[in-house]
């Protein structure tokens, strides 16, 4: 007989611990299971030296190679999807754990991963666990696996919770992949004035004074601008750069942020697609959380804290200020001039019918499809205006180069003064 601790909720959420003898855990799972009880941990009490075997277990799993650092999105994806499906096949969780950490790609989520286990092992809940990682783990996911923990259903949530990362997922691949194309061609055209610039325009230079020729007005403007870049390339260089970490540094405070905000809001139609993309993952947020048994209010506290939007954070603030006075959600949307008609109407049905997490996946639905409509079509519509531009500039730096070789009987011909 071996003895064992475990810690398991029932049908209510209410939380048990014990500690019992059993043949073996198979066991023990196999009768919790079989009295209705969701197992959240199962630890067997062990001696010393079988300690010292896990931890060399764990020593050769850190010496393995991981493809990348950082923690993607896709390592959260493939977390909340093994996670799901162990747990539903009734694994514990920690023994879940412990597989999972050994097929993570993220050196860093390797790492959390191992302290959320060791604080489940050490009997905290497992909400509790993932809440001290807030930069991997964020209030989103804490707030779904407290309600999966009280309800029984992690599992349930964790697919849901899979679902939606999948989705998120498609949208910023969907994203990227229409302003990547235009970008590669905006970085080659600055790649070849600045090679023309260092490498090019000098030659020409040697040529055009050994001869002593009248430059065009194009070619002695350019030349002079070359000129100067190569001069100052380090202060050009280094002006840019400290340019563009001060705007960082400006947009990451409020009011830099608010100010990009505002002035993204105002483009035509790419600040109609900029409040799309909000809208989305404000209600993509909302309908997970309603949908998994999150109170309104908690939701909408949720999502302001999490839309990664100041202007929207606003808008959902007064919301949640209003519902909390017993307004429905509609009535301070719609006076927030933040929320399309569409948007309300779908939202008002949805409140109607006591659909509303129903009603907001459409609401996320059509914006996630309209947005990736438009970059689909602005990479195709940008695709010739970047090739016209980066040929333009091109052909303008060669035409200023040999203009002064179509006279060369004149340059050839030209004596010093």
């Amino acid at each position: 007989m071996a003895k064992f601790s475990y810690t398991i909720k029932d049908k209510s959420g209410k939380t048990h611990r014990n500690v019992v003898d059993m043949a073996n855990k198979d066991v023990l799972v196999e009768k919790l299971h079989k009295d209705g009880y969701f197992i959240v941990n199962i630890t067997e009490v062990v001696v010393a030296p079988i300690k010292k075997k896990q931890s060399g277990a764990a020593t050769l799993v850190q010496r393995r190679k991981f493809s990348h650092k950082s923690v993607k999105l896709h390592d959260l994806l493939s977390f909340s999807r093994q996670l799901a499906t162990m747990l539903e096949a009734g694994v514990p969780l920690i023994r879940s754990l412990t597989v999972i950490e050994t097929q993570v790609d993220s050196e860093d989520f390797f790492k959390v991963l191992e302290r959320v286990r060791h604080d489940v092992e050490e009997g905290s809940s497992f909400s509790v666990a993932l809440a001290k990682h807030p930069r991997v783990f964020n209030q989103f996911w804490v707030s779904l696996v407290e309600v999966g923990e009280s309800s029984g259903t992690i599992p349930a949530i964790l697919h849901k919770l899979s679902f939606y990362l999948q989705q998120q997922a498609a949208f910023s691949s969907a994203i990227i992949s229409g302003i990547i194309y235009p970008a590669i061609l905006f970085v080659v055209a600055c790649g070849a004035i600045v090679f023309f610039a260092l490498f090019v325009g000098p030659k020409f230079e040697e040529i055009f004074t050994s001869m002593n020729a009248q430059l065009p007005w194009i070619t002695a403007q350019l030349l002079m601008i070359f000129k100067f870049f190569r001069n100052k390339f380090f202060w050009v260089l280094g002006g840019s750069i400290a340019a563009i970490m001060l705007f960082k540094n400006y947009a990451r405070t409020y009011h830099g942020k608010m100010a990009v905000e505002k002035f993204l809001f105002g483009l035509p139609t790419v600040g109609e697609v900029f409040q799309q993309i909000i809208l989305e993952r404000f209600a993509s947020q909302m309908s997970i959380l309603i949908d998994s048994g999150v109170p309104i209010l908690y939701a909408l506290d949720i999502t302001e804290r999490l839309v990664d939007n100041n202007t929207c954070a606003l808008v959902v603030n007064q919301i949640k200020e209003a519902v909390k006075q017993g307004e429905l959600l509609v009535s301070p949307m719609e006076r927030s001039g933040f929320f399309p008609s569409m948007c309300i109407q779908m939202i008002m049905v949805g409140e109607e019918t006591g659909e509303l997490s129903k009603m907001l996946k459409h609401v996320a639905a059509y914006y996630q499809d309209s947005v990736e409509t438009f970059m689909k079509r602005f990479a195709t519509i940008i695709e010739p205006f970047m090739l016209v531009f980066m040929g333009g500039v091109i052909g303008v730096i060669i035409v200023a180069m040999f203009l002064p070789m179509f006279n060369i009987a004149q340059l050839g011909g030209a004596s010093p003064n």
